[in-house]
């Protein structure tokens, strides 16, 4: 169970008195909750404020000025995230964005670990009502700011013409059909093992199931090389490719960004370029994306900043 300091404790635990503890609350975020009229201090949570305010540490290399201009984003690929990344580099030549695949969770994890400025990540929430905003919230010590990038069909990529006649999920249970897979703690991996389950089907059963490639492309080029008949994507992949697609479900993507960080101008303007008409003509080159809420900010809401 989680320790709590009272006002007094955690006064006596920074070696201050009392009334500066109401202070570093009101002014410096020292993080505390109100229960029944006292305020309680989570020990582990103030033990990482000290931390996270630490200014006395080694010296380091001076950080060169011009590093204000590059863009970090990690987590899970995507075809139109990747030509948007190029765009960027042609369009703000003073600035670069680069691209760290690591899948959603482990985008979100580097961004708590504050190794990017930006998290990709499309994890469907158990109520599969909803994505991103219960795996961030276990993850990071804070809320980031969501906004969303696409919506875009996730399913099962087959090979053209669809030798197999795969009409459901159940179907990959069929003899040998091969199956190409996503890594443990991507988005996509999440789903397809959910529907898997629904299926009733066993995935160590399923052939293939434990060859795993890093991106959607890689999925396709291997069924399109007829090393596999089946695996898990999304449907940009399949037009590309010119394979057969089996939709499941239209996903939401999101960009994940804390919000001291938010209205850095690199930042900027990047989520600004997806406004433009360049960006929407470069999109419409590729099939099952649907970008009528693409740079809106969907968290925090309107309300929820009053």
């Amino acid at each position: 169970m989680t320790e709590l300091l009272s006002t007094r404790q955690v006064a006596r635990f920074l070696d201050i008195n009392e009334k500066m503890v109401y202070t570093l609350i009101a002014e410096k975020g020292l993080p505390a909750s109100k229960v029944t009229g006292k305020w309680l201090f989570p020990r582990h949570l103030v033990e990482q404020w000290i931390e996270a305010n630490t200014l006395n540490y080694p010296e380091a290399a001076a950080m060169p000025d011009n590093w204000k201009d590059l863009l970090v984003i990690a987590g899970s690929n995507d075809i139109l995230l990747e030509k948007t990344i190029s765009m960027f580099n042609s369009e703000f030549g003073g600035k670069l964005a680069v691209f760290g695949n690591l899948g959603s969770m482990g985008g979100i994890r580097a961004l708590k670990r504050n190794i990017c400025h930006m998290a990709t990540s499309h994890l469907l929430q158990s109520d599969e009502q909803d994505y991103n905003f219960e795996f961030a919230g276990r993850e990071l010590d804070k809320m980031p700011v969501v906004v969303n990038f696409c919506r875009r069909q996730q399913g099962i990529l087959l090979a053209g013409g669809n030798p197999y006649g795969v009409k459901s999920v159940a179907d990959l249970g069929r003899a040998g059909i091969r199956i190409v897979n996503r890594r443990v703690g991507t988005g996509t991996r999440l789903v397809f093992d959910r529907e898997l389950n629904k299926a009733g089907l066993e995935p160590a059963r399923l052939e293939g199931y434990a060859n795993e490639v890093t991106s959607h492309m890689e999925v396709g080029l291997e069924i399109l090389a007829g090393r596999a008949d089946a695996g898990p994507g999304i449907e940009p992949v399949a037009g590309l490719l010119g394979l057969d697609f089996l939709p499941l479900r239209r996903e939401r993507y999101d960009l994940l960004i804390y919000k001291e960080r938010f209205f850095d101008r690199t930042i900027q303007s990047f989520l600004g370029m997806l406004h433009g008409d360049e960006f929407r003509k470069m999109a419409a080159r590729f099939s099952g994306y649907d970008l009528e809420t693409c740079g809106r900010v969907i968290f925090p809401r309107p309300e929820q900043e009053n």
